[in-house]
């Protein structure tokens, strides 16, 4: 417990550039050409940031790197909260939990990830940037998902593991399970638990999440279902996972056939003329609609109350250009809520029986 509280007070000193000298963009170039081509392996960078615990950038990089299989609780970003924790914890929680899922929460234990971050990266001069599956390059923020390794001692080692091995994160499967280093990450998970570190210690002093048996839960249940996903769609080249990078480029190649696709609901829009809209998680500002006709559809759906959670959704592909833009953009009209097959999430209603909704606001 005392690395801990000496790893909180590290927190608050100033970021500074970690291994020595940064690179050029020149020097850069070579490896950042790999960041958006397909493939697991990108290249060799120096760091040049701790964002926080689960999030750091690299020299000649401009968009952060978000590290896979973990997540850490969040840093203080808020001078607000960060007096509401000093003041009442417990009270603090009450306010700050999501409903009915629990939220990403500023923490004292946010801030103890990003020190021990900061703390495993001193005097490293050289990470090694890889991915998980060569077609998820980036998420919804831009940012490029990784799996960073660092040159220590003349070996790599995982970062994204040690972390979890350190009980600085669960085994964060909500996007789901690790293709390449599921094994490691369970047996991290596990010994960090056994071993009660980090978001696993008892003592009450320490200042973190509550609720991880019911977050671990939720995380499991979104894993399964996108492990259905993928296994019911091996070598089948018309289920599409929007987080694949040439996602729109393949839904074009099947314009007038059918298609399924899993996607995470970013938004449900009501119209009162002309069709609703449910947008799945694609690009800011790019996100990818289903298109109801008919609102009580929408409704039986169940679309409403699953924001933020992932779907699987059956249908024709279309293009329709707007008359006002110009643009041409791809949709799925959806017009059976059998359509559309709902994640399990603990809290809500068993997707397997959805209880009609009134459609609208």
């Amino acid at each position: 417990m005392n690395r801990l509280i000496t790893l909180f007070l590290v927190a608050a000193v100033a970021c500074t550039p970690v291994g020595g000298e940064r690179y050029t963009r020149k020097q850069a170039q070579k490896s950042l050409k790999k960041l958006e081509t397909p493939g697991l392996v990108v290249g060799e960078f120096k760091v040049s940031k701790i964002v926080d615990g689960d999030t750091i950038r690299v020299d000649g990089l401009d968009n952060s790197l978000r590290l896979l299989g973990m997540d850490t609780e969040e840093t203080f970003k808020s001078e607000a909260n960060r007096r509401a924790v000093e003041t009442d914890w417990n009270a603090y929680l009450a306010e700050k939990r999501g409903k009915p899922r629990p939220g990403r929460i500023e923490t004292p234990m946010g801030e103890i990830a990003k020190a021990w971050a900061k703390d495993f990266f001193a005097g490293v001069t050289t990470v090694r940037i890889e991915r998980d599956h060569p077609g998820e390059i980036r998420d919804r923020f831009n940012r490029y998902l990784a799996y960073v390794f660092a040159l220590k001692d003349g070996k790599w080692v995982n970062y994204n593991v040690e972390a979890v091995r350190a009980g600085m994160s669960p085994y964060f499967t909500k996007y789901g399970y690790s293709r390449r280093f599921h094994n490691e990450f369970v047996a991290a998970h596990d010994e960090a638990r056994n071993n009660k570190r980090g978001i696993w210690s008892p003592d009450p002093k320490l200042m973190k999440y509550p609720d991880y048996p019911e977050r671990f839960a939720w995380f499991e249940a979104r894993a399964n279902f996108i492990e259905a996903f993928r296994n019911e769609g091996k070598d089948k080249p018309n289920y599409i996972d929007l987080t694949h990078w040439d996602a729109m480029k393949r839904l074009e190649e099947y314009v007038g056939k059918e298609v399924k696709i899993i996607g995470v609901v970013a938004e449900v829009r009501y119209a009162e003329r002309g069709p609703s809209r449910a947008l799945l998680s694609y690009r800011m500002f790019h996100d990818f609609p289903l298109v109801f006709f008919d609102r009580d559809v929408l409704g039986q759906s169940g679309l409403v109350e699953w924001k933020g959670e992932f779907i699987v959704v059956t249908g024709i592909v279309t293009d329709y250009t707007n008359k006002k833009t110009g643009k041409k953009q791809l949709q799925i009209s959806v017009d059976r809520a059998s359509q559309i097959r709902l994640s399990k999430v603990p809290g809500l209603p068993d997707p397997a029986s959805p209880t009609p909704t009134t459609a609208g606001p």
